[in-house]
């Protein structure tokens, strides 16, 4: 087939496609990004011509009302407000892609076997317990206790995008360790999410999720690859996780579990297809700018195809991880990290009391202090008896100094800091979570601060 490109009407198209794809194909801009959105959270939370509206869109109702013949009303969704639409819709999709990265790690990546996977999940496991213990020892038998999981989780985006503007400093196992330990850091804190921050449960709604999800699981097992056939049961199992109690994002991690990896053809099949239709093309051929309509048809089967040989979980992972990326993490941040601050005296968040304890002291000194001492902790322990292996050309100094990364909470952290406190009253509620979500943001910073400083410095006494 000969196809002549119109230059003149190209070239700038393309040079700006290339260029966006360079930009976003950058691990450090989703954190640039992040940072801002938090940025303008802030601001949005406390000017003066602002904070009224930010808060009363966030607040604002997004249930529709439905009155019977009977005269009864029916609200559905229940209690859905902006806010709640971004956590409990949007963060499915996020939770959705981490569950797709998580599986992929566990059938063919860092995880996908018990030597590859042992010294990042202990030492995942070692960095969710240290943290859980010190916020413990702060706020134990005080209102602020049930936020123990808020210091657990690792900010995979931050501490991916630090690494890579520290560039060659961080040795590359080192770089496949914190990223393999973040990942079953998610795990770790879909699970406390699912298990400890849930409402009460309906059982029989539970139950019908459960059959719903046997369904698909069975759809799988069968060799079922069309996406139509788990997008309709997706959506019905939100539904069922959201009313019976259980958070409505862990139905976008289940259901990541249920996508098939393996593609719908084969790779011979491939080749033999796109053998044929290229045939077709070259009979075909001719000196037109654009290709004919024989040749249209084929180029679309030729895509059909091509896209069919890669599995359905690669597809979503790949269309999905942008859009979590550039919009739904930084619509998160903008809707959750606006925290109002009265004066001077609120950004005093170590301050303590025997009935409210303190959130700022066990979140800022579990994520700066207990995520790297336990993440290095257990590392070493593992090491120790034989179950896991040091990273290659890794030292205990670069090893404690990427753990030091580890303590970059962010997103989880304040996703699980807006669920927790939900018993106390209303005012109390607020105010500790926006004392979480103030120490949250400072032991990320410090976490990040100090993790470079460490690699920059060790780095140098090679």
């Amino acid at each position: 087939m000969k196809i002549i490109p119109h230059y003149s009407r190209i070239k700038h198209r393309h040079i700006i496609e290339i260029g966006q794809a360079r930009l976003m194909g950058k691990p450090w801009i989703s954190g640039v990004l992040l940072m801002t959105s938090v940025v303008i959270a802030m601001l949005l939370a406390n000017l003066p011509a602002t904070k009224e509206i930010y808060h009363a869109f966030l607040e604002t109702s997004l249930s529709i009302s439905i009155q019977s013949p009977h005269g009864d009303t029916w609200i559905f969704p229940k209690d859905m407000t902006v806010e709640k639409f971004i956590n409990d819709i949007l963060m499915v999709v996020f939770f959705f892609t981490v569950g797709l990265e998580i599986k992929r790690e566990i059938v063919c990546g860092e995880l996908s076997s018990v030597k590859k996977a042992m010294l990042p999940v202990i030492a995942a496991a070692g960095g969710m317990l240290l943290p859980a213990l010190i916020y413990s020892c702060f706020n134990m038998g005080t209102d602020a206790s049930s936020g123990w999981g808020i210091p657990t989780a690792t900010d995979i985006a931050f501490a991916v995008g630090i690494m890579s503007i520290l560039g060659d400093r961080v040795p590359v196992t080192l770089k496949i360790f914190l990223t393999a330990l973040a990942i079953a850091d998610d795990l770790g804190a879909i699970l406390v999410v699912a298990f400890f921050y849930g409402g009460s449960i309906n059982t029989s709604l539970l139950v019908i999720a459960i059959l719903l999800l046997s369904f698909v699981f069975m759809l799988n097992k069968l060799g079922e690859k069309r996406m139509i056939y788990y997008l309709i049961p997706a959506i019905g199992i939100w539904f069922l996780f959201y009313y019976a109690g259980i958070h409505a994002t862990m139905s976008g991690v289940v259901m990541a579990m249920m996508i098939p990896m393996d593609a719908r053809y084969k790779r011979s099949y491939f080749e033999r297809k796109t053998a044929h239709y290229q045939k077709i093309i070259d009979i075909h051929s001719d000196d037109a700018i654009s290709p004919n309509e024989d040749q249209r048809t084929c180029l679309r089967n030729i895509s059909h195809v091509a896209r069919g040989t890669v599995g359905m979980s690669y597809r979503l992972e790949h269309a999905l991880t942008p859009w979590v990326n550039f919009v739904i993490m930084p619509i998160f941040a903008i809707a959750n990290a606006g925290v109002e601050i009265p004066g001077l005296s609120y950004l005093n968040f170590f301050q303590y009391s025997p009935e409210i304890g303190s959130v700022g002291l066990g979140i800022y000194f579990g994520l700066l202090l207990g995520k790297p001492v336990g993440i290095t902790l257990a590392s070493w322990i593992a090491i120790k008896l034989k179950v896991g292996e040091m990273p290659d050309n890794a030292s205990w100094k670069m090893l404690f100094a990427v753990a030091c990364l580890g303590g970059i909470g962010f997103t989880m952290s304040i996703f699980v800091d807006t669920l927790s406190f939900g018993e106390l009253l209303p005012e109390v509620t607020h105010h500790l979570r926006s004392l979480g979500k103030i120490a949250v943001l400072a032991a990320s910073l410090s976490a990040g601060i100090l993790g470079s400083v460490l690699i920059t410095t060790f780095s140098k006494k090679k």
